[in-house]
């Protein structure tokens, strides 16, 4: 007997996936701060992100959907309005596939697709080092299966697909402590009566 209450409290702690929710923001002198605390309400830029100890939708993937996550990343470049971007996310999320998606929107953006496929045409599909341009469905879907995800979707009823983030994130300039800032003449303190500078 109690070795079975045993293997069963094994098991449920197996089965328990350990949820973490980290906080991002920007306060009012643009310092960034992460913390799993949330953030103040003067608070500009919030963002959340979710972590769990199986991957960052919070569901247990099958071994080989999860082997080919971990070895052939899916990335989705899109933008919007874009038909053929809409039909590429469709295809994935319809195939079952885990993939991160990064928005292309500002200059930045078209930059940093042009480093990831040397064009600025869309939608771009990266598995792994592997790019394919425009949306093909034979061609999308050969490449995947070549990188190991699996022909049926084997997603979880419970799996989330991530939010699509920016492909070239605004970075907020990290601020030196070590510099001093001249204050200007309006701030500046006034002479005391006495002689003494401030």
């Amino acid at each position: 007997m109690a070795s079975r209450l045993l293997f069963s409290l094994i098991l449920f702690m197996m089965c328990v996936t350990a949820q973490a929710q980290v906080y991002k923001w920007v306060d009012a002198k643009g310092n960034v701060t992460y913390s799993d605390v949330p953030p103040p309400k003067a608070a500009v830029k919030v963002e959340t992100k979710s972590f769990s100890s199986n991957d960052d939708s919070g569901a247990a993937l099958p071994f080989e959907l999860a082997q080919a996550v971990k070895n052939m990343p899916v990335t989705l470049y899109s933008t919007s309005p874009c038909s053929p971007c809409d039909d590429a996310r469709s295809f994935l999320k319809q195939n079952g596939i885990p993939f991160a998606e990064k928005t292309v929107t500002s200059n930045a953006d078209f930059e940093k697709l042009n480093k990831v496929s040397g064009g600025t045409q869309l939608p771009v599909l990266t598995v792994g080092k592997t790019k394919k341009t425009g949306f093909n469905f034979v061609d999308w879907r050969s490449g995947l299966t070549q990188a190991g995800y699996p022909e049926s979707n084997l997603l979880p009823a419970d799996y989330r697909f991530a939010s699509p983030q920016p492909a070239a994130p605004i970075v907020a300039a990290p601020t030196n402590p070590n510099t001093t800032q001249t204050p200007s003449p309006s701030q500046q303190p006034a002479n005391d009566p006495n002689g003494f500078k401030f």
